[in-house]
């Protein structure tokens, strides 16, 4: 599949509904909840085996990835504010809960996510600006891999400006 053109069409979803996924240790969706089916505008079937990033809204800073890898990568879950991608470029924010996924011997054996509807004071006043400067910034050199490093180290030293940790931070908005 490829991605769509995005739009400037927003989609929202009800307070109550909760968007649902897991994926293997590659960031394949192995399993979607009906929510996340609609509002991605895919079936169930054409979202499985499909890498998680199939939502991502370029939009999205990669910074904000390698923070939530790297957070995963050391068995923490890790909350977010992110900006998916439907099927036909319209955009959802979702306050998203990633956790690793534990078989009995605590390996970690995949991925699990949950979102919700987001702060939309916080999405408008901190978020989109801080995004749209990481992505600046990420954007700023013809380099990806010198661009993500420009920009996480913007992303971290804001973090540490503010609060202890990125959880911290993230909560205090």
């Amino acid at each position: 599949m490829h991605a769509p053109a995005p739009t400037n069409v927003e989609q929202f979803f009800d307070r109550s509904e909760i968007i649902v996924s897991k994926t293997d240790l590659k960031g394949r969706i192995t399993y979607a909840n009906r929510t996340f089916a609609r509002l991605a505008g895919y079936s169930e079937a054409e979202l499985l085996g499909q890498p998680h990033s199939i939502i991502r809204h370029p939009d999205m800073p990669r910074a904000v990835f390698k923070l939530l890898w790297d957070t995963l990568a050391e068995r923490n879950e890790v909350f977010a504010y992110v900006k998916n991608l439907a099927r036909d470029g319209s955009f959802y924010w979702v306050f998203a809960h990633v956790t690793p996924s534990m078989d009995a011997d605590q390996n970690v054996v995949g991925y699990h996510s949950n979102r919700r509807v987001p702060r939309r004071e916080v999405v408008s006043n901190v978020i989109e600006p801080l995004y749209a400067s990481l992505l600046a910034e990420e954007n700023a050199v013809a380099n990806k891999k010198e661009g993500l490093a420009r920009s996480s180290k913007m992303l971290t030293d804001i973090i540490r400006s503010k609060a202890r940790s990125y959880d911290e931070l993230i909560f205090s908005l």
